[in-house]
């Protein structure tokens, strides 16, 4: 059997294994054409639309693209392993729930990696132990480190087609990467995936695009308040749930915000998951719809906003945020009208931190024409590497625009 998907990135995305197939046909993959792949940034960049189910496309067609590769090279791959690995980079993101990040830990304490690891199992129970390779590359306990390399480090698949395809979609072209390029420059080396000298200059572009598309693009001002008053929707349902009152939602929606789940109870109840796979960005919007004109003058806030583009302020500073300006914006709110225990649904104070690269982590090998090999920041003719090297934290206050 043979298959083609015409992908605005890269063309046609072909499949040839009967068990890939069955897999992106499959219910629990097909969830993922409901889940935006970049949460709320199309408030920003109307174009950013596009789902975790194509991105899972393209990390499989550029997984396959890099194995061919590494054979050409002389790394001896088999036909099984190509396709495990390529079923581990498609399955990587099938446990993200609603608006992808935005609402992780907000609906429920699990990490979206545990989940899909967990989804993982469930299907590999389902086709008879079929998958369990691509399991085992997905969790880095196959023998061959390098495919786990490939599917979760500081230079996988993941990373190269999400920088390609929320570029394209953003229309930020400084996010671009070579893809491509430094999939031909990829090589194996004492099992691990090391990168070729020529190809040094390829992953400067790629650590700039994505240092580049955090600030950009995935920590925009607008963006992040949007997030920020998506999560205060979801934590104000639950506070109210919890006080008794009230909301009309979705009985699968209503299940996680009445309920604290943990990673325990995914495993010892088997009832959970399949409340967690009717959850999808559009349980979402129809709670918003129902609930933008109920009692709770918080919540009618919150989601008149983000339905009529009415978004909160957001200022931000390299220091973090002044106890006195958080204090005059609290007092604002409460001569609005608001109470005490509402402000801190309305008033949202925090950080975020944007590593293009850190060196305490698997790292990003560089084998010289000499053969030896070096971290990519030790390559000294690099002028940038020292500033994507460097962690920066910023400090946010996002509030209201009635009380700036």
């Amino acid at each position: 059997m043979y298959k083609i998907i015409n992908d605005p990135i890269y063309g046609f995305v072909s499949i040839d294994s009967e068990l890939i197939l069955e897999l992106v046909n499959h219910p629990i993959f097909l969830r993922l054409t409901r889940i935006k792949q970049m949460g709320c940034s199309s408030v920003v960049y109307p174009g950013a639309q596009h789902t975790r189910f194509s991105h899972a496309l393209g990390a499989m067609h550029l997984m396959k693209s890099a194995i061919e590769s590494l054979v050409r090279k002389g790394t001896e791959i088999s036909k099984e392993e190509k396709e495990a690995a390529m079923i581990a980079i498609l399955l990587h993101d099938v446990g993200h729930g609603p608006f992808s990040h935005a609402l992780e830990h907000i609906l429920l304490d699990v990490h979206h990696e545990e989940l899909s690891l967990f989804l993982m199992h469930r299907l590999n129970d389902e086709m008879d132990g079929r998958l369990q390779m691509a399991i085992d590359m997905f969790t880095g306990d196959y023998q061959r480190k390098f495919f786990h390399q490939m599917v979760s480090s500081q230079l996988d698949m993941d990373r190269l087609d999400y920088l390609q395809r929320d570029c394209f979609f953003s229309g930020v072209v400084e996010g671009s990467v070579g893809a491509s390029r430094i999939i031909r420059m990829l090589d194996v080396h004492d099992d691990d995936i090391v990168v070729l000298e020529k190809g040094i200059y390829s992953i400067d572009r790629f650590l700039n695009a994505r240092r580049m598309m955090y600030w950009q693009v995935y920590l925009h001002r607008t963006g992040l308040a949007a997030e920020l008053m998506l999560q205060s929707v979801i934590r104000r349902a639950k506070y109210l749930l919890a006080k008794g009152i009230d909301l009309v939602c979705d009985p699968n929606l209503k299940f996680f915000l009445t309920q604290s789940i943990t990673k325990a109870d995914f495993e010892n109840d088997s009832s959970i998951v399949e409340h967690y796979l009717q959850l999808d960005d559009y349980n979402i919007w129809t709670a918003l719809k129902s609930w933008q004109f109920g009692d709770d003058p918080v919540l009618r806030l919150l989601i008149d906003g983000l339905l009529n583009r009415k978004l909160f302020n957001v200022d931000m500073s390299i220091e973090e945020i002044d106890e006195e300006k958080l204090k005059s914006v609290q007092e604002k709110l409460l001569s609005k009208g608001f109470e005490k225990e509402d402000l801190s649904f309305l008033c949202l104070k925090g950080s975020v931190s944007n590593a293009a690269y850190t060196s305490d982590r698997e790292n990003i090998k560089v084998k010289m024409k000499g053969g030896a090999i070096i971290d990519i920041s030790d390559a000294s003719d690099l002028p940038n590497i020292e500033a994507l090297t460097k962690i920066v934290t910023k400090y946010y206050l996002c509030q209201p625009k009635v009380v700036s």
